[in-house]
């Protein structure tokens, strides 16, 4: 009997990929073997960067609240503190948005968690 191989399944696996590597350079995007590798190592960055990226932006929201606080003399972790303290429930994105965008509500914010 001779050997049965589905070479539909496969060669939609192969332009699945194929597909995938759309975008990148050189024989990365057209080469089955390299464009593997590359698609694997890509969605390997993208899952892992999903959960980085969540990071990066708390630390840029500290980032900016800390700055709009030094403006009125005081620190991050002392507003931080305050607003506990005061049972002030405002999110760090809130928080930075109006540091940035809202100067004159963010100092009321921040007055109304001193007082």
């Amino acid at each position: 009997m001779p050997r049965s191989v589905n070479i539909v399944a496969a060669k939609a696996r192969r332009k699945k990929i194929i597909k995938q590597a759309k975008g990148q350079f050189g024989r990365r995007k057209n080469v089955y073997t390299v464009a593997r590798n590359a698609v694997e190592k890509g969605l390997t960055y993208a899952y892992r960067d999903r959960r980085t990226k969540k990071r990066n932006f708390r630390g840029l929201w500290i980032t900016r609240i800390n700055a709009g606080a030094r403006e009125h003399g005081m620190t991050y972790s002392l507003l931080m503190g305050k607003l506990a303290e005061k049972k002030i429930a405002i999110n760090r994105k809130s928080l930075a948005d109006l540091a940035m965008n809202h100067p004159e509500a963010f100092k009321a914010v921040l007055e109304e968690a001193v007082k």
